[in-house]
């Protein structure tokens, strides 16, 4: 979701800043890049060692939550596309589900400003044992929606979600932003969402298995996941999107 569908990264890395200052710790932008697309609690645990601070693992979490959830209340950063490509899997019946790191309060802002059913499953951080790079955030995404792993397309922006979706079993649509992304087996890469429906993901991802340039040949060019997901979306379709019946 966070770099994919929303970039609240300025948000976050203001937020840990913050609570350096709170707490008498030292930051620096490359220990918050660091943190991309990692599970919550293992920030949490990163954080109170490099910031030096004597403050439990889940304390920083919530703290950091408390920080971030009332920046999103105020405004949501949607990225280029996103949400212009959600619009055109919900016309085509395609079901998605939204897999975040990011724990649930911090995500109902943000599905607030869509329109109901846009996610048939939503799957955070505070409800998986293992968060990504761990397959199960992307496994039980599949379940939830009643599809095979192998069956969904991925769309995630970090290393960590993208080694979770493709370890579940998914093609992955890499859209890399804040980080780089290794290139690897199952994933699909692309500068941006800009241009991106269902039309083009269907023509782009119909030999998976290699690595693969996305590019504005297929449309002008391109997710469906947030930062501790980093999040990532998952819809339904191995080699072409499947439309639900309707």
């Amino acid at each position: 979701m966070d770099g994919t569908l929303v970039d609240t990264e300025p948000y976050w890395v203001e937020a840990e800043y913050a609570l350096a200052a709170r707490h008498g710790g030292t930051w620096s932008n490359v220990h918050a890049l660091n943190l991309v697309g990692n599970d919550l609690l293992d920030s949490g645990r990163y954080i109170r060692e490099h910031m030096g601070i004597d403050v439990e693992p889940a304390a920083i979490v919530e703290e950091l939550l408390d920080d971030v959830v009332r920046r999103v209340e105020e405004a949501v950063p949607w990225r280029p596309g996103a949400r212009e490509l959600l619009d055109d899997l919900a016309r085509s019946g395609i079901p998605c589900a939204l897999v975040t790191m990011s724990y649930r309060r911090f995500v109902e802002p943000i599905l607030a400003g869509l329109p109901v059913g846009t996610f048939v499953a939503v799957v955070t951080g505070d409800e998986v044992s293992r968060g990504k790079p761990h397959p199960e955030p992307y496994l039980t995404a599949a379940r939830l929606v009643g599809v095979e792993p192998e069956d969904c397309l991925a769309i995630e922006d970090s290393e960590p979600g993208t080694t979770s979706a493709v370890a579940a079993g998914c093609t992955t649509l890499v859209v890399p932003h804040h980080v780089p992304v290794d290139q690897g087996e199952r994933r699909v890469f692309r500068e941006s969402l800009v241009g991106v429906r269902v039309g083009s993901l269907e023509s782009a991802l119909g030999t998976p298995g290699t690595s693969r340039e996305v590019t504005r040949a297929h449309e002008p060019t391109s997710s469906c996941q947030s930062r501790h997901d980093r999040a990532g979306t998952g819809s339904p379709g191995r080699h072409r999107l499947r439309r639900e019946p309707t």
